[in-house]
């Protein structure tokens, strides 16, 4: 999710549309989902139907699953679970037939202490691998991102021992040149290792000019997954931003996506809206069969 975002939590009212309605028109496009993404899962990060999330957990997880999505990434509200709600959860996945592959996760959850602790315990409860950082500590300064990059690089090794990996998904200001030029994000990758996770927003990294398929190649087998937000320039009262529609926007997804299968070493791919003209289980259904469409071609 997009750090420049984080703090907007006014969205716009529901359309009426809820899982029930759904239900009717998923069955057919799950079958579709399981079919053409059966090397490359399509989950999505819950960030994306969070109203939905709050008031109805289990629902939500139904309602994904009707739609047709294969995998589920939680976010940092996650870690207000006990490890016994994470285990129903898990079950709960397990009986829908979800996936989840990685979390969403505040810096104290790659810290050494308690949350870390609490972090591994939920993720390894619910079936995930990836820790992934959603919300990085401030940071201004290339010495400040080396320090990141460090603690980051401990929790790694931290994390190895228990079968889970640690990860980073980017924002707008990773790839903006810092004095002298390096961009956080350049910072990151050369300062941690290999096995690290370099989750990429598509989204973000248009937005903030940078070059998405440029990235998955100068970083092969780093780019575990991806989160296909799109983006389109301008404001107004078009829909602008990180509301356009997967699709609907600038993003190179053709070229992304050749690159980040043949190179990056992508395990999944994840669908995120920041909102859009529709309700939050519209937008991920019609996001969802935009990308069926694109994948069947």
């Amino acid at each position: 999710m997009s750090s420049r975002n984080l703090s907007r939590r006014e969205f716009l009212a529901r359309s009426g549309m809820g899982a029930a309605a759904l239900a009717s028109g998923a069955m057919g496009t799950s079958v579709l989902a399981s079919r053409s993404a059966a090397k490359y899962p399509i989950g999505i990060e819950l960030y994306a139907v969070r109203t939905e999330l709050a008031k109805d957990l289990p629902n939500t997880l139904k309602a994904v699953k009707q739609i047709g999505y294969e995998a589920v990434e939680f976010y940092a509200p996650y870690l207000d679970w006990t490890v016994a709600q994470a285990r129903d959860i898990r079950k709960q996945l397990d009986d829908l037939g979800l996936k989840c592959y990685s979390t969403h996760n505040t810096f104290a959850a790659l810290t050494p202490g308690e949350t870390m602790t609490k972090a591994i315990a939920l993720n390894q409860a619910i079936g995930a691998r990836n820790i992934i950082l959603a919300s990085p500590p401030a940071a201004t300064t290339a010495e400040d991102w080396k320090r990141v990059a460090g603690q980051l690089t401990t929790a790694s090794e931290q994390l190895k021992s228990h079968g889970l990996f640690a990860g980073f998904h980017n924002h707008f200001i990773e790839w903006k040149p810092l004095p002298g030029e390096q961009r956080p994000m350049d910072i990151l990758a050369a300062n941690t290792p290999r096995e690290f996770v370099l989750q990429l927003d598509v989204g973000t990294c248009l937005d903030a000019g940078a070059d998405p398929v440029a990235w998955i190649k100068s970083h092969p087998g780093r780019i575990k997954s991806v989160h296909l937000k799109d983006w389109a320039p301008g404001t107004g009262a078009q829909e602008k931003g990180y509301r356009v529609l997967f699709g609907e926007g600038v993003a190179p997804w053709k070229e992304i996506i050749a690159a980040v299968e043949s190179v990056g070493g992508v395990e999944y791919y994840l669908m995120e809206q920041e909102g859009s003209r529709y309700s939050e289980f519209d937008t991920a259904k019609r996001c969802l069969d935009t990308w069926l469409t694109m994948r069947s071609k």
